[in-house]
């Protein structure tokens, strides 16, 4: 996948930085890794200059991330409380309470999950969601997207352009941070969920 991405860019320039990062924002197993630090080292050698990649790289995934958004419009608490009175939520042991909960903790936090989750890998693509379900004002959803990419997109380009020929080192190294992110918040939900799964059985018995 990394040289597809490197041919991608080399071949479309600004255009194939859109396009690559509006597909990452919406299928996370997408590297924006490789796709920013590579962005930033061919301004070395092409027309492609720094802030014109910034811009390519946050404009695709503002698109990416309103996609999201709007799918998640659509996953209204009343639909997801049907999805719940199935059967998949009985074998799933979830109740109307825990879309609730999720519910109001996002209107209540929702800012700074969307800002501070952009620079969390698999988060960023996926916090759209629930920020379209409890319908955040898409301007303020837009606002804080456009920030919190705008840092990702400045950091990780500028890391490419100075690490020169050393950018898939850069890349290596982000992708570590990571994955190591990612297993970690596995673990803190797994472990959440078992938690919460035993007080729930505690509760009946």
């Amino acid at each position: 996948m990394e040289q597809y991405i490197i041919n991608f860019v080399n071949d479309f320039g600004y255009l194939g930085i859109i396009l690559l990062i509006t597909l990452e924002n919406v299928f996370p197993p997408i590297p924006s890794e490789v796709i920013l630090t590579f962005a930033g080292f061919i301004t070395l050698s092409s027309k492609l200059t720094v802030w014109g990649s910034v811009l390519a790289a946050t404009i695709g995934a503002v698109i990416g991330a309103v996609i999201l958004y709007i799918i998640g419009s659509y996953l209204t608490v009343e639909r997801l409380g049907r999805l719940i009175s199935s059967r998949l939520g009985k074998i799933l042991r979830l109740k109307h309470s825990d879309v609730t909960k999720t519910h109001n903790f996002f209107v209540k936090h929702g800012s700074k999950t969307i800002f501070f989750g952009r620079f969390v890998p698999v988060v960023r693509s996926l916090i759209s969601l629930p920020a379209g379900m409890t319908r955040m004002p898409w301007k303020i959803f837009v606002l804080l997207t456009t920030l919190g990419t705008l840092i990702w997109n400045v950091v990780l380009i500028l890391l490419g352009r100075l690490a020169g020929e050393a950018w898939s080192e850069v890349s290596a190294t982000i992708d570590s941070y990571s994955s190591l992110v990612l297993i970690v918040l596995i673990v803190l939900f797994a472990g959440s969920a078992i938690v919460y799964y035993f007080k729930r059985i505690r509760v009946k018995s």
